[in-house]
């Protein structure tokens, strides 16, 4: 399959900035299931960011602005080769040692609900212990755009039963880290439609937990599946904040603004 992604992020201030510097994990990396035909970055800047990766492996472009102004539009935009790999990421060069992603953080740190969910999942090895908690927790959380906001943390999530794919995916990260089993909060995209078919995809969200023998393996807790040739990945981290593909700070500025529109459309591979 490939995957068309057209993702704009423009920040709007009331005033000007006199400086303004972003974070932007916006350049997917290919694995075994994922080949990258074609990417770009637009934003003023670009050229002369610095490049480098962090230390979960993304690609980060760090963009500094210093004359004044008052709006940044970032635009990535390419072409991904997708296969189904029935969530497996196999063949992505690995940075941070295994146990990094047991570390508990301020969205991610379980409480007893979390602790109790997690021990309600059931299995006969992890992988279906693992299917089975993102049962758990898709049933514990309906999804509802609007409910929580950038900063909810795992527990509140759960204990307001309503959330989206943040959410879901952040009680799931913290669950399976209190099994034991390091985990991972994943950015990327998800494509819907047919072949041909262009359609529009909020930016999605998922998680992704390491099982001995098989390796990395995602959980869109949301969707209640293991990511497909429908999706495109683009960054990992402990947790939404870590992972974000957008992230900057300003001097100046006054009030902001934040519009985000993302594109996908799925056609078929070239043979």
């Amino acid at each position: 399959m490939r995957i068309h992604v057209d993702h704009v992020t423009r920040y709007r201030w009331s005033e000007a900035a006199s400086y303004s510097i972003q974070r932007l994990r916006l350049t997917p990396r290919p694995f075994d299931g994922q080949a990258i035909l074609e990417w770009s970055i637009d934003t003023p800047g670009i050229e002369r960011a610095g490049r480098f990766r962090d230390a979960f492996g993304n690609e980060v472009h760090l963009v500094a602005r210093t004359e004044r102004h008052d709006e940044i539009v970032v635009r990535a935009r390419g072409t991904v080769e997708t296969l189904e790999h029935h969530g497996i990421v196999a063949g992505l060069a690995e940075v941070a040692p295994d146990r990094v992603f047991l570390r508990e953080t301020p969205l991610t740190r379980p409480d007893e609900a979390i602790r109790a969910l997690a021990s309600r999942a059931r299995g006969e090895d992890d992988v279906a212990r693992l299917h089975d908690l993102m049962r758990v927790v898709r049933d514990a959380i309906d999804y509802e755009p609007g409910a929580t906001h950038g900063r909810t943390t795992a527990p509140e999530a759960l204990e307001l039963g309503r959330g989206v794919c943040q959410d879901h995916a952040h009680v799931f990260v913290a669950a399976a880290r209190t099994l034991g089993i390091p985990a991972r909060y994943v950015t990327g995209y998800m494509a819907v439609g047919d072949a041909g078919e262009t359609a529009e995809s909020a930016h999605h969200a998922w998680a992704e937990a390491l099982v001995t023998g098989l390796g990395w393996i995602g959980f869109d807790v949301a969707n209640r599946i293991c990511p497909d040739e429908l999706y495109v990945r683009l960054a990992c981290g402990l947790d939404a904040e870590q992972a974000a593909p957008v992230r900057g700070s300003r001097r100046g500025g006054g009030e902001e603004s934040l519009h985000v529109t993302v594109h996908a459309a799925a056609g078929q591979a070239q043979q």
